[in-house]
């Protein structure tokens, strides 16, 4: 295996500049209007050709993020975006959404795709789903352990791992906690970084909760390579340029010899840390001190004294292409000088002839000095082979013209790497789908149900419930599924074999929400519901899990009724429509920063805010949910006028649900009893 892949973070041109010349492999930069950090300079069609032909020059790679979910009425400006990276020849698209990449295909089918951080692929089933699909490369969940990272490498496709940055406390993807609170969605890369603000777990004062420390593998890159990870991966579009310089150095360091010097490690805690660093994830050790917040000593310590000091490791071009070179020069013909980088060729002329010297003749050593004269450019010189002839003279500024000239048609060469075939994309002006049922949904989260969940259409119980509780709901005339977990971190072989239990007992609906999951539940033959987590928000979404043998799909909820009736495909589709949302999954339970452990929570906790709101925590064994502090609740009136198939009730904290004889009889228990939202469906997000 080649050295493993150090991938930089550009929020803009400058970081591009400090990525490649502090020895980056590749650098990723997000396209301006579809990338997870909108608020990042990002990259305009004319920044984005001239950042690709830079970086191409020097042998490095650039990857364009079209890392967000993406609405219908969208798709002319992102087949728009995906056109001018194929056109500024990008070497790879990062997306989240399924309908961006299917769109992709169409315009760019040669245009390989990688699998954004944001589709929360944590495990073996999802890595081998995206292979299966022709995805070239998976970026893996940051919450991933050495030995999970390892069971997906043994899959044939390359798998990048965050090495260095900013950890979300939510698994990415996953997390619509900003979307909620104020419509800002981290899904469309508006997140407000709500995580940072003080929250507080069972008595804490003055708690951060939500905020965990960055994450530093630098050290360990030699094992991520033996695991046979292909990219290690910086995180940090939003931070400057001396911060991607220090990263990048670090790596290259670490890569290349084996240890990061001590000036370089504390050059990198000085320009970016949250009071150090963790490797919590990595190394399985999921607790209190993996939490932390920026101080003012780590503000202060990226002083000018600092980061001039990084600013000069980049300041000059590098050369770091060898290109051998010829010159040929008689009397009475152009004068012709070729290089070669070992794979391009170019030969360029003089426009004047050479001719007799008069008083003194070009001697070689001039020549070697005017050719070989490559600073400012990717270029060194290794070997100049010159054949002159006898007493000419060549003025020395036709020497610099023939040079240059050269130089720059090589840049040009360089720049283009592939040369996509670009298709026009289709017509966008889908038929939007009608209902063909009305049906009623609840998830609930045990096995002691009330009467009325026997006129639901569908109740989806925990996949882990007791499975002769499970198979006692069947026989007593329950129309039962089970939920498969969102966070499926090192369960993979746990849930087949529950899985394998719970078919044979005659129950096989499964609702899915995520694509490991969903390949899962596909490979055992369950009818196969796509949940929330998925985040299904168009057109081209819908078609695509139509074709991958989704059954029916629950609608993300950041969607609007108005973009819901707008959605075409055939595909059956249904809201949420009450329940306290999950607005983050977390592998580090936030009691993990107060250091409670799971014996003493017994799942009943609550976090606070600064404003006294209790957020409910829940888990279920392996991630927690951080739920919404009041309820979705979406009135019937307003259901009749959408173009879906059913509802979904989605029950977490109640208490009540056992009691419920008849489903009339709902709405006498709490579930309008308190404050209610009505979520994102009427304001919608950015």
């Amino acid at each position: 295996m080649e050295s493993i892949e150090i991938l930089a973070p550009a929020g803009g041109f400058e970081s591009v500049i400090a990525a490649v010349r502090s020895g980056a492999d590749a650098v990723y930069v997000g396209e301006k209007r579809f990338s997870a950090r909108s608020s990042a300079h990002n990259f305009d069609a004319d920044e984005l050709k001239r950042a690709v032909a830079y970086c191409h020059i020097h042998g490095v790679k650039l990857y364009v993020t079209l890392n967000t979910i993406v609405f219908d009425d969208e798709f002319g400006q992102l087949a728009e975006a995906i056109t001018l990276a194929a056109e500024a020849d990008a070497d790879a698209l990062i997306v989240q959404n399924m309908g961006v990449a299917r769109l992709a295909r169409e315009i760019a089918p040669d245009l390989p795709l990688h699998a954004s951080t944001q589709m929360s692929v944590h495990t073996p089933a999802g890595v081998r789903a995206l292979y299966e699909m022709g995805f070239k490369r998976v970026v893996l969940s940051r919450e991933m352990s050495r030995e999970e990272i390892a069971e997906c490498a043994k899959i044939p496709i390359e798998l990048e791992v965050f090495v260095h940055g900013a950890l979300c406390m939510s698994v990415s993807g996953q997390c619509y906690f900003s979307a909620m609170l104020g419509s800002r969605s981290g899904n469309r890369g508006a997140c407000a970084q709500t995580c940072r603000l003080p929250f507080s777990v069972q008595g804490q004062k003055n708690g951060h909760a939500l905020s965990l420390r960055d994450n530093s593998l630098i050290p360990r890159l030699d094992e991520l390579q033996k695991i046979g990870v292909y990219s290690a991966k910086i995180e940090g579009r939003m931070k400057r340029p001396e911060y991607v310089a220090a990263a990048v150095r670090a790596c290259r360091e670490q890569r290349d010899f084996g240890f990061i010097t001590d000036a370089t490690a504390e050059m990198l805690r000085g320009v970016f840390s949250r009071t150090g660093f963790t490797d919590g994830y990595f190394s399985g050790r999921i607790d209190k001190e993996m939490f932390g917040t920026r101080t003012k000593g780590d503000v202060v310590s990226a002083d000018e004294k600092l980061l001039s000091s990084i600013r000069a490791g980049y300041r000059d071009e590098v050369r770091d292409v060898d290109i051998t070179a010829s010159f040929s020069a008689q009397v009475g013909e152009p004068a012709e000088f070729t290089v070669t980088d070992g794979a391009l060729v170019v030969t360029k002329k003089t426009e004047m002839n050479c001719e007799t010297a008069q008083k003194v003749a070009l001697s070689e050593e001039k020549c070697r000095a005017q050719l070989t004269k490559t600073g400012g450019t990717a270029y060194r010189v290794t070997g100049l082979k010159t054949d002159l002839g006898d007493n000419l003279s060549l003025p020395l500024s036709a020497l610099n013209k023939l040079r240059r000239s050269a130089l720059e048609e090589l840049d040009a060469a360089r720049s283009v790497r592939h040369g996509y075939k670009i298709n026009p994309p289709k017509d966008f002006g889908f038929k939007p789908y009608r209902r063909k049922s009305t049906a009623q949904r609840a998830r609930v989260t045990g096995t002691k149900l009330g009467a009325a969940f026997k006129e639901l259409d569908l109740v989806f119980a925990p996949l882990f419930a007791d499975v002769r509780e499970l198979e006692r709901l069947k026989n007593e005339g329950f129309c039962v599924g089970v939920e498969i977990p969102r966070g499926m971190f090192g369960r993979e072989s746990g849930i087949i074999a529950q899985l394998k239990r719970v078919r044979a007992i005659g129950i096989d609906h499964a609702l899915c929400g995520n694509i490991g999951a969903v390949y899962l539940a596909k490979q055992e033959g369950f009818t196969i519901h796509g949940g929330f987590g998925l985040n299904l928000v168009n057109t081209y979404d819908l078609l695509w899990a139509e074709e991958y043998g989704i059954a029916d799909v629950e609608l993300s909820f950041e969607l609007t009724f108005a973009r819901i009736n707008r959605l075409g495909g055939s595909i059956p589709r249904g809201i949420i429509s009450y329940g306290h949302l999950p607005v983050m999954l977390c592998r580090a339970c936030p009691n993990k920063s107060a250091g409670i452990s799971c014996k003493s929570c017994k799942n009943q906790s609550k976090m606070t805010d600064r404003k006294g709101k209790q957020f409910p925590l829940r888990c279920d064994g392996g991630c927690a949910e951080v739920l919404n502090c009041v309820p979705l609740f979406i009135a019937e009136e307003e259901i009749s006028s959408l173009s879906t198939d059913f509802n979904i009730w989605r029950f977490s904290v109640e208490n009540y649900v056992e009691k419920v004889e008849r489903i009339t009889d709902f709405n006498r228990f709490s579930m309008l009893k308190d404050d209610f939202t009505r979520g994102l469906y009427r304001r919608g997000v950015e």
